[in-house]
């Protein structure tokens, strides 16, 4: 798996994840949904991405979009 793909699987799980934690505890969670589409947004502007530098000091392949 590249580093490409574990963001977007990490970042749906995440949004997946706040949207059912909305449904069940608090619809405070959806700030969580919220701020992970912010993230994404601005790391298609910019390229920056903490989950990014984590994943290339693990030793994770880069793909195309993080080369």
């Amino acid at each position: 798996m590249t580093i490409d793909r574990a963001v977007m699987t990490f970042a749906g799980l995440m949004i997946l994840l706040s949207l059912a934690l909305s449904q069940v505890h608090s619809a405070n969670w959806l700030w969580f949904t919220a701020f992970v589409g912010a993230n994404m947004l601005q790391a298609s502007f910019t390229g920056f991405c903490p989950l990014v530098m984590m994943l290339k000091r693990l030793g994770m392949k880069p793909g195309c979009a993080f080369a």
